[in-house]
């Protein structure tokens, strides 16, 4: 599963510079594939889907930090645990019940966002 930001974010911003993949945004903030990973040009999901790596996404949340599911890996390949959770001052890092993953979905998840694979 990948990490959501409860609406009790501080909006301290201690999440966003430890994520490896780049997925921590602040509220408002546009977003793209690009940042933070490997990926450029159009990305293939393999489901039939295709987007520019580089284009910019709508923010998720204009209230609070949010995090882009498809570019979390919970840390996994980089860290024993969510760095965000980590160091949020509030936990409202907390499992995106709305998003399962396995481990393995998670670590290839990360090198598809790195050109590991």
């Amino acid at each position: 599963m990948a990490i959501i930001i409860t609406d009790e974010c501080i909006n301290c911003g201690a999440c966003e510079p430890e994520c490896p993949n780049n997925a921590i945004y602040d509220a408002g903030a546009a977003w793209r594939f690009s940042e933070g990973t490997a990926l450029r040009g159009v990305i293939d999901f393999g489901d039939g889907t295709t987007l520019n790596a580089e284009e910019a996404q709508a923010a998720i949340s204009e209230e609070f930090y949010y995090i882009v599911s498809d570019k979390c890996t919970e840390c996994k390949g980089f860290h024993d645990e969510p760095q965000c959770a980590a160091v949020c001052p509030v936990d409202c890092c907390i499992d995106d019940v709305d998003v399962r993953e396995t481990e393995e979905e998670l670590l290839a998840k990360k090198a598809w966002l790195h050109d590991e694979g």
